[in-house]
């Protein structure tokens, strides 16, 4: 059927043409929230229901409701209004606002049903009657049934008991039970604590409402206690349960008896419950989640005492809402396609299938077809276009789906498909020339060479879908092409030119090379190509392309327009493997390759192992490590011990471990050491990284093979013999239970005193004995041992035993007070005495009272003469002196005192003046006055520092100027200090005198600086001063 231009040119201004099928963008409404079943409490606070309802598409939908299958007049409802798509409803009312509602969603492209939802109200009535209710009477060990009777209601109820007063519950266990199907108090076997007033308390669960019935009394007759008898089941589930998927199912069992009874459940097809099953209340409840499909059957409960048994049983049958298997999407035809939709959809009992359209019931007549769920159009047209909804049911719900129908009708377009401009092809090739216009129904096409028609020849292919295919072309194929597409709406072409190339050669290809690690190669990759042509290069390496920014560290393409050659730097082992050069023309693509070997050092050996180990040596194994592309020519085996720094290369048998070698012996261990290994390969490239270490690995003890060295000895305390030695290092004890022996004798006799000490590290050995003589040779040496025996002794060394302290103190001590901190002590020495004498001791102290602020001075060899120094300015001091040697001092001098002299000033020379005529600079300065506390001023220290040589003259004279010859060509730098007897004062701040000042004069106040006393201290001053 043909449509009018006019109709088409509509359909183009509303939307309903697209270019193609697969650019259509489907507009009509679909649901983002659907109505939800509402249960609210009848009074409710806010006396408002919302009932949700969103869609989206374009332009956004509208919005209409129904109840109960009337539409909604809103305009005329002051209690209902929308907000977006949500009726909200105000003012609730129960018996106008309860129902089913359903909404609907429509624009421009269609509409759109809804989920159906239902609004009810839930409430709890009171109790009819609160009068006393009648008592029930019964005897003890007799079951009774206490009823609750709940009053009118909606919505989910729950019950409990109240035994005589709040907050007193009824508590259930085998003896008691309350149903939450009934309500009813169930009390199996009555005893005298149940005796009183019973009151049945019912809950709402969605109003939260909650009612007391009046109280039940339970009196106990008196005409005896009720015998045993069998179970009298009193609470059961029905014969035939119905059961949704998905939800909780609650089966109740509850029988009287004497004794009580106890319950038990079983399916009748002897199928074991699964885990999710649970018992609750003494089994009186049977709770079953998440029901299931196999979870359906015949149950049991069974109730059972001493004096027989009873059986309920009944069918849970399951039943199910339909849920979707397959659903349609949304679909775009061209005008007179035809359209095939199915959709399935389960549930129990099998669903019914309907179809909607923009919400209007589907009819099956003509070209519309139904069948179960499936929707058939024949030859569609624009009348067709639309939303459509399947709709499966069962009696326990019904679902939608949704699907948009677009039906396209358009003349041919190649807007977005056109033939490039400018077609390039190699000659000798084949060129295929797609012709895919953009048309509804689909357009007929034909190709012409310039205004030539195409024919289909040897080498020319027309396809059914409009596509040319030129054979092995030619330069005579050159020309231009032009496809041609029409249908009943009109006709389109699109044309290119085709340009036939010569074909692209390589004509420098890269080689198998082998290189260093951390080297840099070219490999090129060089063309000769059709100047029409676009040349593009590219390398990949082993299969992936190279991504020269991101590894621009090591590669790099270099050359011109026909050369792609790759620069590789710093080569590393990982960039071993093959290389192709890619080369991407308009027409063809043709690649070379070459193969790339790295050599590097070897890597590292595993698996490294301690096969057999002794007390010096170890076999070890290891396993192949990479030879890097060299071949390994030898290891080298390394050690570490707690007592090294670090790994150092051992010895091996064999000497040289050759690199077919996976096993060598180490030679040269200490014994009881704790050994770690680890193996280095080499290649001709070098060496390569460690292995792992080994496990730790001691090795077996021995005798000790090391002697002790630096034996030695002396001093001591009277009857002594002192020895010592330099104590064997750990790694060389070769064993457990270290230590050593010390043998000795007096020089010139033949029998060894020996002594054990069994402690390994440095500690001197001293023997008394009272017979030992002062001063006395003795032949020492000293070795070891351990748990395995005694190692080799040291080297014989004399040492002498220790001696006695001088007899004697020295004579004549006399004492000058030299300065502020120094006192001179001089003595006469000692005559020759049969004691040693290895120097002299000074002893001072301040205070005569107060000997332990004692100081002391020692001196060796035969000097009679000590300064002591770092003493306090104006202080008395007591010296003595005695005679030491190796075994103290002997008895001291009677103790003579001196005092030492006053401070020098504390105050520099001030209000310095110089002039410096020529090379002569004369400068004079105010006196230094010194205190009373302080030693008079004896005279003035002038210090010159030259620059150039950093000389220092130190001048001394006794006034306040003086006059110094300066060389023209230097720099200066002068200090000012008074002198007294105490010492050296306290020097002027520094005055430069520059080369280029002569001829010039000054002066200033200069602020103090302290100064050290000794020349070298003063010339380092000066010369940070500059």
């Amino acid at each position: 059927m043909m449509f009018p231009w006019r109709q088409i040119v509509l359909l183009s201004i509303t939307g309903c043409l697209a270019a193609c099928t697969e650019d259509v963008i489907f507009q009509g409404p679909r649901w983002r929230t659907e109505p939800s079943d509402l249960i609210l409490p009848i009074n409710s606070p806010d006396q408002q229901a919302t009932v949700t309802c969103e869609a989206e598409g374009s332009p956004p939908p509208q919005y209409r409701w129904s109840l109960n299958g009337t539409l909604i007049d809103l305009g005329n409802d002051y209690r209902r209004h929308m907000s977006g798509g949500s009726l909200i409803i105000s003012d609730l009312d129960k018996d106008q606002d309860t129902g089913v509602y359903q909404c609907t969603a429509f624009n421009a492209w269609g509409s759109i049903l809804g989920r159906r939802a239902s609004l009810q109200f839930a409430y709890l009535d009171n109790f009819k009657t609160q009068s006393a209710r009648s008592a029930v009477n019964v005897r003890e060990g007799q079951g009774v049934v206490l009823l609750c009777g709940p009053p009118a209601h909606s919505g989910e109820l729950t019950f409990a008991w109240i035994f005589n007063e709040y907050p007193y519950f009824v508590q259930q266990d085998s003896r008691r039970f309350i149903s939450q199907e009934t309500g009813s108090l169930y009390i199996a076997k009555v005893e005298r604590s149940d005796v009183g007033n019973y009151t049945c308390v019912v809950n709402n669960s969605v109003t939260r409402e909650k009612v007391l019935s009046s109280p039940t009394p339970l009196v106990l007759r008196s005409d005896g206690v009720m015998g045993e008898y069998e179970p009298k089941i009193e609470v059961h589930f029905s014969d035939s349960v119905p059961a949704a998927k998905e939800s909780v199912v609650k089966l109740e069992c509850f029988a009287l008896g004497n004794p009580v009874p106890e319950i038990s459940w079983r399916r009748t097809s002897g199928i074991p419950f699964p885990s999710k099953v649970k018992m609750k209340n003494s089994n009186a409840v049977l709770e079953i989640p998440n029901f299931q499909q196999e979870d359906a059957g015949t149950y049991e409960c069974m109730a059972e005492n001493r004096r027989g048994k009873n059986a309920a049983r009944g069918r849970i049958s399951f039943h199910a809402k339909p849920h979707w298997l397959q659903t349609m999407a949304d679909t775009a035809l061209s005008i007179q396609e035809n359209l095939f939709w199915e959709c399935k959809a389960n549930g129990k009992p099998k669903p019914s299938y309907s179809w909607l359209k923009n919400g209007e019931q589907v009819s099956a007549e003509g070209r519309v077809q139904i069948e179960n769920g499936a929707l058939s159009i024949a030859t569609v047209n624009l009348s067709d276009s639309g939303v459509y909804q399947c709709v499966a049911e069962n009696k326990h719900g019904i679902i939608y789906s949704r699907a948009q129908l677009m039906v396209l009708a358009s003349p041919p377009s190649f807007s977005r498909s056109p033939l490039k401009a400018l077609l390039k092809a190699r000659s000798g090739s084949q060129v295929t020339l797609e012709c895919k216009p953009q048309a509804s129904p689909p357009a007929i096409s034909l190709w012409k060479k310039g205004n030539e028609i195409l024919q289909r020849t040897e080498r020319i292919t027309l396809l059914s879908n409009g596509t040319l295919m030129i054979a092995n072309v030619t330069r005579r194929d050159a020309a231009s092409y032009t496809c041609v597409a029409k249908n009943q709406f009109g006709t389109a072409s699109t044309t290119g030119r085709l340009i036939v190339t010569e074909p692209t050669r390589i004509t420098v290809r890269p080689t198998n090379m082998e290189i260093i690690v951390g080297e840099s190669i070219v490999l090129p990759c060089q063309i000769a190509c059709d100047p029409a042509l676009d040349v593009s290069f590219s390398w990949a390496f082993n299969g992936q392309l190279i991504d020269f920014q991101r590894d621009s560290n090591h590669f790099e393409r270099v050359g011109g327009s026909i050369s792609g050659d790759l620069m590789i730097r710093n080569i590393q082992l990982n960039h071993g493997g093959k290389y192709i050069c890619i080369v991407d023309t308009d027409v063809e693509s043709l690649s070379t390759s070459a193969i790339l070997v790295v050599k590097g050092p070897p890597g590292p050996p595993d698996k490294v192992a301690v096969d057999e180990i002794t007390d010096s040596t170890a076999q070890l194994s290891w396993t192949l490590g990479r030879d890097n592309g060299s071949p390994i020519t030898g290891y080298i085996i390394q050690a570490r011990t707690p007592f090294t720094v670090g790994w150092q290369a051992v010895d091996t048998v064999p000497e040289m471990v050759n690199g077919n070698t996976l096993t060598a012996t180490v030679v040269g261990l200490n014994a009881w050491v704790e050994y770690e290994f680890r193996v280095v390969a080499r290649n001709v490239v070098g060496l390569g990284e460690p292995s792992p270490s080994s496990a730790k690995t001691r090795t077996e003890d021995t005798i000790p093979d090391t002697a002790p060295t630096d034996v030695g000895g002396g001093g001591g305390t009277k009857s002594e013999l002192v020895i010592t030695w330099e104590p064997v290092a750990e790694e060389l004890q070769n064993g457990e239970g270290f230590g050593y022996i010390i043998a000795f004798r007096p020089v010139g006799t033949v029998t060894w005193t020996r002594s054990v000490i069994s402690t390994p590290g440095a500690a001197p050995y001293v023997f008394r004995n009272d017979t030992i003589p002062p001063f006395s040779p003795f032949d020492v040496k000293v070795g070891a041992y351990n748990n395995r025996g005694e190692g080799p002794f040291s080297s014989i060394a004399t040492v002498y035993s220790a001696e006695e302290v001088p007899s004697m103190a020295p004579k004549r001590v006399w004492t000058r007070s030299v300065s502020a901190v120094q006192i001179e002590v001089i003595w006469e020495a000692v005559p020759t005495i049969s004691e040693r004498v290895l120097g002299y001791e000074v002893v001072y102290w301040e205070d005569d009272t107060k000997p332990e602020t004692v100081g002391k001075v020692r001196i060796s060899g035969n000097y009679t003469l000590v300064n002591i120094t770092g003493l306090r300015a104006n202080t008395v001091y007591y010296l003595c002196v005695a005679a030491f040697n190796t075994a103290g001092p002997g008895p001291q001098s009677a103790p003579i005192n001196a005092t030492t002299k006053k401070p020098p000033p504390d105050r520099a020379p001030l209000n310095i003046q110089w002039t410096m005529i020529g090379s002569t600079l004369t400068m004079q300065w105010d006196a230094v006055v010194a205190m009373e506390t302080e030693s008079r001023v004896t005279g003035y220290l002038v210090l010159l520092k030259r620059q150039r040589n950093n000389d220092i003259n130190v001048i001394l004279i006794n006034k306040t100027t003086v006059e110094l010859s300066l060389l023209g060509n230097d720099n200066y730098l002068i200090q000012i200090k008074a002198m007294s007897e105490g010492g050296e004062g306290v020097g002027s701040e520094p005055i430069h005198i520059h080369k280029l000042s002569m001829g010039a004069r000054g002066s200033g106040a200069v602020h103090l600086i302290p100064l050290c006393l000794s020349t070298v201290v003063i010339g380092g001053l000066l010369c940070s001063s500059w």
